[in-house]
């Protein structure tokens, strides 16, 4: 007859946790207190402020209590008698187009051939992500000396002399241009991250199995790589709608640059501010941006769950 071992008895085998000294709970409570505190008063209730003042009409002078609550009248006006508005939505939906088209799959691409462990790689690396890390005056210096109408590199090289900043009819993609000189390299470093934590073992038995390194890829490597690509999706759709620096340096988001983002910079900075006209179209924007935001999200946890 087998012999009937007795069951250890209960959490025996269980690791035992530490409790958390006085001491512990300092430091924990400042590193989670100190980073909340900052995100609640610098992210949170600037949004929330300017969802309320989104209902209002107030130049930002004098106390609220000479804040003129109007409802939805702001964005009456906005989608109705705002017409840099319209323009400014499409060439957002442009921008988001542009980077998923182009700068997207070359950022991936030059990933690829990064993580090949080539000759010079790190070289290659530092040289792609460089525009990344660059200053925004410095990569408007430089954009300038290629654009420049009478002594740029540009119009030098093809004879011309295009006003690739001033003329509205090439000017949005000028700066698509320039933007894609920046976003390529951020692209590149998230895929390449992703590359470097995929197993080695799916890139083998794809070459075993006889797979051409474009059909491993495609067919093995890039579905791996599904969290990878969501964050890259929500970081273009974000970056497209807060598009804002380079076009407020070439002509303050005006003359065929129309983007949300230099509106509401328009609206509420200046002499005749209309903080509360601005705050609707901030308001816009970050409902927007929030929409991708709860996709990935949910895209993210159900991935998880599964």
């Amino acid at each position: 007859m087998a012999e009937i071992l007795p069951e250890p008895a209960p959490g025996k085998n269980r690791r035992r946790l530490r409790k958390l000294t006085g001491g512990d709970r300092v430091v924990v409570s400042f590193m989670v207190g100190v980073p909340l505190t900052f995100v609640v008063l610098l992210v949170w209730l600037p949004a929330l402020a300017s969802v309320i003042l989104s209902f209002s009409r107030w130049e930002g002078f004098g106390g609220l209590d000479e804040i003129d609550w109007i409802g939805v009248e702001n964005y009456k006006n906005i989608a109705t008698n705002y017409p840099p508005f319209w323009p400014a939505m499409w060439h957002n939906l442009i921008w988001v187009g542009f980077l998923f088209l182009f700068p997207t799959p070359l950022g991936m691409f030059l990933a690829v051939l990064v993580d090949r462990q080539m000759r010079f790689s790190r070289f290659y690396q530092t040289a792609f992500y460089l525009p990344v890390i660059l200053s925004l005056a410095l990569t408007g210096f430089i954009w300038q000396l290629i654009y420049s109408r009478d002594q740029g590199l540009l119009n030098a090289v093809l004879g011309t002399e295009i006003d690739w900043y001033g003329d509205p009819d090439v000017n949005l993609w000028a700066v698509l241009v320039a933007t894609s000189w920046k976003h390529t390299g951020y692209i590149m470093l998230i895929y390449l991250a992703g590359l470097k934590a995929v197993d080695p073992v799916l890139r083998e038995a794809a070459t075993v199995d006889g797979a051409s390194e474009g059909r491993a890829f495609f067919s093995v490597i890039f579905p791996v790589l599904r969290p990878i690509n969501l964050i890259v999706l929500v970081i273009t759709i974000i970056e497209s709608l807060r598009a804002f620096d380079i076009v407020w340096i070439v002509n303050k988001g005006r003359n065929g640059l129309e983007v949300i983002a230099a509106l509401v910079v328009q609206n509420i900075v200046g002499e005749a501010s209309r903080v509360g006209f601005g705050s609707a179209l901030a308001t816009i924007m970050l409902v927007i941006s929030s929409a991708y935001v709860v996709i990935h999200l949910r895209a993210t946890m159900k991935g998880d769950r599964g």
